[in-house]
């Protein structure tokens, strides 16, 4: 065997080993399954940074467990599951998602939703992870097309990341966003291509979005307050894709 021929192998076993960042919401979730159909092994990663949706962490048990039981042939690829202490992060960052303050437009024309840094570093941290535990593929939620302006959620952002994790680690971290040009009605199509209606019931019933943490009304869409920016996507993605269905069928 050529050397080229053995070194493409490598790379590609390499490359079947996953870590995704998985919140506990919509996106996220999409990203695992995602991550499951097309690798060999999976394992997540999720923060705790004080957010005041801390509800979603409470959702990734129930969701990882409900999708192996509905979903066999993924249970066998679905590995650990890691929750990293990040309050560091909530303690430097005064936003209305790590405080009770109302939502709105700041003056640099970002929602006050916006953390600094943080998918700088959850990144880092995964790759840190992935480093030790032999995994080369970084999953990310992060989407430039529905999105509220977050610059660490922008494609440039997320390759001069990976750029900078290589070189850092001495490491060749393929960092995959498949939700990154996809609108939210395409993330639920997307959804459904991977497991059909039942994923997306699943997704819609056990991940988590809304950014108050609302979980006691459960709407079309899923559970939230219905009001906040994370609500009014999620809704608008979803009505859009079944709209998109009902076309499809007539």
């Amino acid at each position: 065997m050529s050397e080229a021929l053995h070194t493409k192998i490598i790379r590609t076993a390499d490359h079947k080993r996953a870590l995704v960042l998985f919140s506990g919401g919509q996106d996220s979730a999409t990203c695992v399954v995602w991550a499951l159909a097309r690798c060999d092994y999976v394992e997540t990663l999720g923060f705790d940074y004080g957010q005041r949706h801390r509800v979603e962490l409470e959702c990734r048990e129930g969701f990882r467990a409900a999708l192996t039981h509905q979903f066999p042939q993924w249970a066998d690829k679905l590995g650990s599951d890691h929750m990293i202490d990040l309050s560091v992060l909530g303690a430097v960052s005064h936003t209305a998602m790590t405080r009770e303050i109302q939502i709105k437009i700041q003056e640099n024309g970002l929602p006050n939703t916006f953390v600094p840094g943080r998918n700088l570093m959850f990144m880092t941290i995964a790759a840190a992870i992935a480093y030790r535990r032999g995994l080369k593929v970084l999953v990310g939620g992060m989407c430039e097309t529905d999105f509220s302006g977050y610059p660490d959620c922008r494609d440039d952002t997320i390759k001069a990341l990976q750029v900078a994790l290589n070189l850092g680690m001495d490491r060749r971290f393929l960092v995959e966003t498949p939700l990154m040009w996809l609108d939210k009605a395409a993330t639920w199509r997307l959804a459904e291509s991977l497991g059909g209606a039942a994923l997306v019931e699943l997704i819609r019933v056990k991940t988590h979005t809304c950014y108050l943490g609302e979980r006691a009304e459960l709407h079309p869409w899923g559970f939230g307050c219905g009001a906040c920016p994370a609500c009014a996507l999620r809704a608008n993605g979803y009505d859009a894709f079944l709209k998109g269905k009902r076309a499809i069928e007539t």
